[in-house]
């Protein structure tokens, strides 16, 4: 599906999620206003980019597990941001060549970006799809295409929860998807924990592209009922398998991650 450009002047108005993760991340495709907001957020908590690089580092482990140790070569990765270095594609195939990645994102310059990095890339893609609509994501013609949703596949939800309000049912939305996947599949998740440090940021957010909803390891850990945890469970970004030791003060960064299995 390729996505038209949208109107510049609006998207460059409205801060929007996807571009000040990149900003956080040190990249360059954002906007003044997606800047702004951003510094705003390191104000608040001025740890704000050591927690994104966090959950890219957890993400590469966890992409790596599923394709090395579980055997998992699909991935379908929601709410997946900006292409960076060291991408859910560039990982997995390191591991099996021949592993299929499905991107999904409703930012159309994630999409436009996106599409244009991949566009030789025959085992990778990058579709318009809103978390809030899994059912659209599931029955789309091109992820459908290009997954055998027959065999396991690795379903990335990493970063992405906190921006679903709770009316918007994003327990719901995970059981919808792990109803869909084969046994074997695995969910991957990481989510901004309800911390007083994060707290005062959410006001930053509610004049951005999505509130940011903070919840509590409990309310986290629920993610996961009805799968198998993989060890060591629920737990601090920097804790989950980390290689060659933790980075300093990733253990203290206010946000839980996991893996787990369908049976």
């Amino acid at each position: 599906m390729k996505v038209q450009p949208a109107d510049s002047r609006v998207a460059a108005a409205t801060p929007n999620v996807g571009r000040m993760y990149d900003y956080f991340l040190g990249g360059k495709d954002n906007y003044a206003s997606d800047r702004e907001a951003a510094e705003k957020i390191i104000a608040i908590f001025p740890r704000t980019r050591e927690l994104a690089l966090a959950n890219r580092r957890f993400l590469r482990r966890a992409v790596a597990y599923a394709a090395e140790v579980a055997g998992i070569d699909q991935f379908l990765d929601i709410g997946s941001g900006l292409p960076t270095q060291e991408n859910v594609h560039e990982v997995a195939q390191r591991v099996a060549p021949r592993a299929r990645v499905a991107y999904v994102d409703q930012e159309p310059i994630v999409l436009s970006h996106g599409q244009a990095l991949l566009a030789t890339d025959e085992q990778t893609i990058m579709v318009a799809g809103d978390l809030r609509d899994p059912g659209a994501i599931l029955a789309g013609e091109e992820v459908r295409g290009h997954l055998d949703f027959d065999r396991p596949i690795a379903v990335l939800l990493v970063f992405v929860l906190h921006f679903l309000r709770d009316e918007e049912d994003p327990r719901g939305v995970v059981r919808t998807l792990m109803d869909s996947m084969a046994p074997g599949s695995c969910l991957v998740l990481s989510h901004a924990e309800s911390d007083r440090r994060l707290l005062p940021g959410t006001s930053v957010y509610d004049r951005a592209s999505s509130p940011a909803v903070l919840r509590s390891e409990e309310e986290i850990t629920a993610f996961f009922d009805g799968l198998d945890l993989v060890a060591p469970g629920v737990s601090r970004l920097g804790r989950w398998r980390p290689q060659d030791g933790l980075h300093p003060g990733d253990d203290d960064l206010p946000a839980w991650c996991g893996v787990a299995h369908k049976r």
